[in-house]
């Protein structure tokens, strides 16, 4: 069992969880999705973590393949900015948890990395923060992306 923490002051953001081998697969259908939130399934279950070995987040940069894109991040929409389709260059190893098994975990001040329609994209950078107000995490919770929480590998740790 791990318990993760925050880099800044220990504290614990989680609850005792058990890994899993790989990041699962998740239903992208419609119909799954919950009826009143619209948010797709959680891609972890609770009491559970997943090593995310794709790149998450910011900074992003300029697809090659302009005519067939891929997804911005692994489980994502697609993103077109000025310049183009753009794909995740950030960190990998995220660690995923149910956004339940993080509840203390607060939006920043104003909202900040916050934006989407039904929800934060997840797109815009570190969107929690621990209760010492460090910014640890990345919630996704729109209504056209994943429902997970990726917990910054440099910012939180593991305890076992």
């Amino acid at each position: 069992m791990t318990v993760f923490l925050c880099s800044k002051c220990g504290t614990a953001i989680t609850p005792e969880l058990v890994e899993l081998a790989a990041v699962p697969d998740v239903s992208e259908d419609l119909h799954d999705r919950d009826k009143e939130t619209r948010r797709a399934p959680s891609t972890i279950r609770r009491g559970h973590y997943a090593i995310d070995p794709e790149p998450w987040g910011p900074p992003f940069v300029v697809q090659d393949d302009q005519e067939s894109p891929k997804p911005v991040q692994s489980r994502g929409p697609l993103v077109c900015r000025d310049e183009g389709f753009v794909i995740s260059a950030g960190g990998r190893d995220t660690v995923l948890v149910h956004p339940d098994d993080a509840s203390s975990l607060q939006p920043l001040s104003n909202w900040e990395n916050s934006n989407g329609c039904c929800g934060p994209t997840g797109d815009e950078g570190l969107n929690r923060a621990c209760p010492c107000g460090a910014p640890v995490a990345t919630l996704a919770a729109d209504c056209f992306g994943p429902y997970e929480l990726h917990l910054d590998p440099v910012r939180t740790y593991a305890f076992s």
